[in-house]
């Protein structure tokens, strides 16, 4: 299995929902690339309110997602859950937990989202560490 491509997208600043906004970004645009995606959540609130800013975060955009266990058989190429499915349903995963995913290494790219909140700083050199030690060469992006 092939070592995943990380990136570390990192703010400038620390606003709030910044993080949000910047995961609804890019899966606006990996999805039209034609990439799935599936936002990892910490919590279930935090789930829904990814859920809801899809819709809302650019007036012309349409994401079509849902939320992850799938009420249904088929799946939306964006997927919001709170725990990784058990076999990768998508080729980039957003993590916007503050854990190395386990299992990341079943997806072609990984996404971290970085401000600067101390706390979000911290936590974030320590899996930049992380995915080093499990062979993979994270890149960062300042934007």
């Amino acid at each position: 299995m092939a070592v995943p491509r990380v990136d570390f997208y990192v703010l400038p600043d620390q606003r709030t929902n910044g993080r949000a906004l910047l995961a609804c970004r890019l899966a606006d645009k990996a999805y039209g690339l034609g990439h799935t995606v599936y936002l990892l959540a910490a919590s279930e609130a935090q789930a829904a309110a990814l859920d809801d800013l899809l819709w809302t975060f650019r007036q012309d955009s349409f994401i079509p997602h849902e939320r992850y266990p799938l009420a249904g058989e088929e799946s939306s190429p964006v997927l919001v859950g709170t725990v990784l499915p058990t076999e990768a349903t998508a080729q980039v995963l957003i993590n916007f937990t503050d854990q190395l995913p386990e299992g990341f290494e079943r997806y072609e790219r990984v996404v971290e989202l970085v401000d600067q909140t101390p706390e979000v700083l911290t936590q974030s050199r320590e899996r930049f560490k992380q995915y080093r030690e499990r062979g993979c060469a994270p890149e960062t992006h300042k934007l």
